[in-house]
């Protein structure tokens, strides 16, 4: 299928063929029909793009922030390697579409195959021929509603939930500044609402649109006649209501918000503009300053949005999916007309010639809508067929063959850790064949198969699975999906390389290796890559054998991590350390040389801090701080191993120190970036793979780490140590 895409490094505009998106429970799949341009929202992001890397950063000092920590934390290479990955590849644009369901999901009932909606979400309602969209994020479109007016439902939404962040009243008087999409669309609805408007912008056009649309009197910010129509419709009391639905860097908005707004009005931000407020203005007034958020509530909640689980109507009324719905019915009820904003219809195969010639200032537009192939006459929804769901083509179970030369290998999941920590090694390295990369956005395959040179990108997993010509299956997706994904893998006879964890349960872990049992096929590495690492590998053989038991103290200063990560979605993802704790056991039971046979954990309020004590066999212990209120420039592993009279210290994979009774040893290897070993575990995995010997790390050891990091969430429940039955 095509989609439009932008390379935000290059500001490169494109329509993508990229694989066909799959139909995930839980949403449908829709074939679109028309998709809306936002010409406020999306031109920003198309005008950020063609912005040298200094105006880049200029323009979004956040992300410059973000890129900060990550430099102190994971050092200048591999921040600048994934920071490079995410900048040179293609993002994809849209988020407001009106289409066909052609597929139903499993767990949806309230449309079928054929039905009309409306969709949205910037990762959803894509510029795409085809997009999966999650239940949350639809709304079937009433009958008789014109399909490119459905398109609108997204920026709709978004101006419904900035007038009723308003709590605009009949009778009120309201000022709108910034008539551009929302801005026209604000002034419908506080019409609709019985509100009396005045708009504000320095375009004549829009201000004769506006005044048609339902506008009392429209003029220029800069001239005398906004602040007069104000005084005339209020008797020089100010408005009720400002709505700031301009962009830009000017601070105009916000100043003639305060000079026109009546004594304890509102001023409500729906747009993105600049935000100084003058102190003494607003302070003097008592300006009630309130934000919109997007589409209403809802938005940026991942359970909501992608989880499906909906607000309480009797706690939460207006959500995004009802706005949606209420926006819509607005529009086959005729109290908002939206035919008079759209400036064009374009062809969906002319979409890069559009945003130029709206770039460059050539098309002077309010909306600009996409037309899909087979909706020219639009007159009637389309009847679109439904295909037959594609069968896997069967593997037989059982033991993987060593394999030929070069070894053929699949990756399920193209994230920032598959793209900036493995994808890199393996694709500059002889021997081996990038033959598909799975993923549930077709977008993200189009990317790596661009960036890494896959012989195929693809949403079908099962097609993957059953071409035996691929030897080895890479499962980098969230956390939640490995242990089913490692389990089908290993089922289909492939060798196996997992992400960190394995597993995020006991029945998780349990359903693993009841695969292994089933299929006879045990070719299986967990992504626990610390132990590969030259620094630490070089420490250990200087520190020697033991003879006496060890005591070994391992710091994790793992920090706070963003709002918003998917790290914290601990009712689907699991805790955060049962994402990535695997790591810190599996090292130090590799430098202790044997598995854990109990484990106690003890943690801070709110288990934001853990103390974990693993005990091993010959009376050796090793305790992992893992801590998240740390200072950010603060070194984020240091471990220390202290047995017969001698010691190691690892200094967060930099460098490495082992004392002894005749002296100090300091590591050779003082690398410019920490190397964690992901180079090392995957050259080794793949020469298991190319010739069939052992796997880099045996199958009992990477169960008994899972297990231990499994317990110490049940021991937090219980208070006491758990005994690991399974280790050896």
């Amino acid at each position: 299928m095509k989609q439009v895409v932008q390379n935000y490094k290059s500001g490169e505009l494109a329509v993508l063929d990229v694989p066909v998106p799959g139909c995930k429970p839980g949403g449908v799949l829709v074939r679109s029909a028309y998709s809306l341009i936002s010409t406020g929202t999306e031109l920003m992001k198309v005008s950020e793009a063609g912005m040298s890397m200094l105006g880049k950063a200029r323009s979004r000092p956040d992300q410059v922030a973000k890129v900060m920590q990550s430099v102190a934390t994971n050092g200048v290479p591999a921040t600048y390697r994934k920071v490079m990955g995410k900048l040179d590849s293609y993002t994809p644009l849209g988020y407001s579409l009106c289409g066909v369901v052609e597929q139903v999901g499993a767990g949806i009932d309230d449309v079928k195959a054929g039905d009309l909606v409306a969709c949205a979400g910037n990762e959803h309602a894509l510029h795409a021929e085809l997009n999966w969209v999650p239940k949350n994020l639809y709304t079937p479109v009433p009958d008789g509603l014109a399909p490119r007016h459905a398109a609108f439902g997204t920026v709709g939404s978004i101006a419904l939930q900035g007038v009723r962040q308003g709590e605009s009243k009949l009778g009120e008087v309201a000022l709108v500044i910034g008539l551009g999409l929302i801005g026209q669309l604000v002034v419908q609805l506080l019409a609709a609402s019985g509100v009396r408007v005045v708009g504000a912008d320095p375009d004549p056009e829009r201000c004769e649109l506006a005044e048609r649309l339902g506008a009392a009197a429209c003029g220029d910010p800069a001239s005398p006649a906004v602040e007069a129509a104000v005084a005339e419709l209020t008797g020089g009391l100010g408005v009720d209501q400002v709505y700031l639905a301009a962009g830009g860097g000017s601070n105009q908005p916000v100043e003639l918000a305060a000079r026109l707004c009546r004594d304890r009005g509102r001023v409500v931000d729906i747009g993105k503009c600049r935000l100084d407020l003058p102190w003494n203005a607003y302070y003097e007034k008592e300006l009630d300053v309130r934000f919109s958020r997007s589409y209403g509530p809802g938005r940026y909640d991942p359970e909501y949005e992608l989880e499906g689980r909906d607000y309480p109507i009797g706690y939460v009324r207006w959500t995004e999916r009802r706005n949606l719905a209420c926006f819509l019915d607005l529009l086959a009820r005729g109290s908002v007309d939206v035919e008079p904003l759209v400036s064009r219809i374009a062809d969906f195969d002319d979409a890069v010639e559009t945003y130029q010639s709206l770039k460059s200032g050539e098309l002077k537009a309010v909306a600009v809508l996409f037309r899909y192939p087979g909706h020219a006459g639009e007159a009637d929804a389309p009847a679109v067929a439904v295909p037959a769901v594609k069968r896997p083509v069967g593997a037989v179970p059982g033991p993987a063959r060593a394999a030929r030369t070069p070894v053929r290998l699949a990756f399920v999941g193209a994230g920032n850790y598959a793209t900036s920590m493995l994808l890199p090694h393996l694709a500059q390295r002889d021997g081996v064949e990038l033959s598909a990369v799975v993923t549930t956005t077709a977008l993200s395959a189009a990317n790596a198969q661009r960036k890494f040179g896959f012989a195929e990108a693809t949403t079908d997993l099962d097609a993957v699975l059953g071409d035996k010509s691929i030897d080895a299956v890479f499962v980098v997706t969230r956390h939640s999906s490995h242990a089913e994904l490692t389990r089908k893998a290993l089922l289909a006879g492939k060798t196996v390389f997992v992400e960190k964890p394995l597993a995020l349960t006991e029945d998780e872990l349990a359903g693993v290796l009841a695969a292994v049992e089933e299929s006879g096929n045990d070719r299986l590495q967990v992504g626990f890559n610390r132990r590969f690492a030259p620094v630490l590998r070089e420490a250990r053989q200087r520190f020697g054998a033991r003879s006496g038991p060890a005591s070994l103290r391992y710091l994790v200063n793992a920090g706070r991590l963003q709002h918003g990560s998917w790290y914290l979605r601990e009712s689907t993802e699991g805790s955060r350390f049962a994402g990535e704790g695997g790591h810190f056991i599996d090292t130090a039971s590799w430098l202790l040389d044997a598995d854990p046979v109990s484990v106690y954990t003890v943690a801070t309020p709110g288990n934001e801090d853990l103390q974990v004590v693993l005990r091993y066999p010959d009376g050796s212990t090793a305790t992992i701080s893992y801590v998240t209120t740390g200072p950010a420039g603060f070194p984020k592993e240091t471990l220390d191993l202290v047995a017969d009279g001698r010691a190691l210290r690892l200094d967060d994979f930099v460098r490495a120190t082992v004392h002894d009774g005749r002296g100090k040893w300091v590591s050779s290897r003082l690398p410019k970036a920490r190397d964690k070993g992901q180079n090392a575990e995957l050259a080794a995995f793949v020469k298991a793979v190319r010739t069939g010997g052992p796997m880099p790390v045996p199958l009992d050891s990477l169960v008994a780490t899972t297990a231990a990091t499994l317990a110490v969430q049940s021991g937090l429940v219980t208070g006491a140590p758990v005994t690991l039955a399974r280790a050896r």
